[in-house]
């Protein structure tokens, strides 16, 4: 009966974290078109949430000491990179075709694992790398010759990549000196640091002080609605990054890796209801087709795939996210050594 009670939480949980995540870019998205700049609002994003987190970073502060690689990997890659490549992508192209491209980061750790480590993989694996490229041919419209910005679905694409390096860095940093695999470091504490990381390097990046402050006082437009720019990016801070991190670890600590990361494959499908309803993204049929073929494929390929040994670090949705997100956003992204989109974290 506890372990029924438990899972149904961990499935509530896990739900919670892939609609937060997937709102990131919905919410995000008014602001830029307010006037802020994309690298602006990742950086209003990521230094909220981990002002939040100071409290969390204090409390696991022998990671500082323990694990300086992967906090700066996290930071850089998971978090920054993620973010930020999320963020310019749909400041120019949909936000559901976006964290769709972003899901093409299971496909690529294969392609990592196979090309560069010279490992083999099994044919599931290979099968859902080529069922998530045929779908995302079908999103991106190939048969018209691409019809989104070519630089958008790069950015869409650079967010995958970086979700990549961050699973990539925490392979090869999880052995220790005498080739065992040391243990994994809290998940939350991996967060908490890679969000102060992440607000570092985007400072250095975005330089907020030329941000023009007062877009945050007046008002988005939301389909033709407005809504305070305040608001939108409290969603931002609270709801698609703190709730969206800490509810996808408690769910994979309640649920399995693989179960968590069926769940967390909603998150594109959130993000791109969300889009329609919100700020009247339609996509065609053949571009919904596509994206239901891309997560099927992102499935396949990441059930299939080696698992990073780096445990629970790789643990909830990214994006692109844990990666992720995470997108994200978001971006994750999940369960050990699982993938998905933001999120990162999208």
């Amino acid at each position: 009966m506890h372990a029924t009670h438990g899972r149904s939480a961990g499935l509530g949980l896990a739900l919670a974290s892939a609609f937060a995540f997937g709102g990131s870019g919905v919410a995000a998205k008014p602001l830029i078109e307010a006037g802020l700049d994309p690298l602006h609002v990742v950086w209003l994003r990521v230094a909220g949430a981990a002002l939040i987190m100071l409290p969390v970073a204090w409390r696991h502060r022998g990671l500082v000491r323990e694990r300086p690689a992967l906090l700066a990997g996290f930071g850089l890659f998971a978090v920054a990179g993620v973010q930020a490549c999320y963020f310019a992508a749909i400041s120019r192209i949909p936000v559901g075709v976006a964290l769709l491209v972003e899901y093409l980061a299971p496909a690529l750790v294969l392609g990592w694992v196979r090309f560069v480590q010279r490992r083999p993989v099994t044919r599931a694996a290979a099968a859902g790398v080529v069922l998530a490229v045929g779908g995302l041919a079908c999103v991106v419209e190939v048969w018209a010759g691409l019809s989104f910005d070519a630089l958008g679905l790069l950015l869409a694409l650079g967010a995958a990549c970086c979700q990549v390096g961050y699973f990539v860095l925490s392979d090869q940093g999880s052995q220790g000196g005498t080739g065992e695999r040391a243990e994994p470091p809290h998940p939350v504490g991996v967060i908490a640091y890679g969000l102060l990381v992440g607000a570092v390097i985007l400072t250095v990046v975005a330089r907020p002080w030329g941000m023009d402050w007062g877009t945050l006082g007046a008002n988005a437009v939301m389909n033709g609605h407005d809504v305070p720019a305040w608001l939108l990016l409290g969603w931002i801070v609270l709801l698609a990054t703190v709730l969206a991190y800490v509810t996808g670890v408690v769910s994979v600590r309640l649920l399995s890796p693989q179960v968590a990361g069926v769940v967390a494959c909603l998150e594109a499908v959130i993000a791109t209801v969300l889009a329609w309803v919100l700020l009247g993204e339609h996509l065609s049929a053949p571009q919904l087709v596509g994206g239901a073929v891309v997560l099927a494929g992102a499935f396949i390929a990441q059930s299939s795939a080696p698992r990073p040994p780096s445990g629970p670090v790789a643990a909830g949705p990214g994006a692109p996210g844990l990666a992720v997100h995470g997108g994200a956003d978001g971006d994750a992204s999940s369960g050990a050594g699982g993938l998905s989109g933001r999120r990162s974290t999208p």
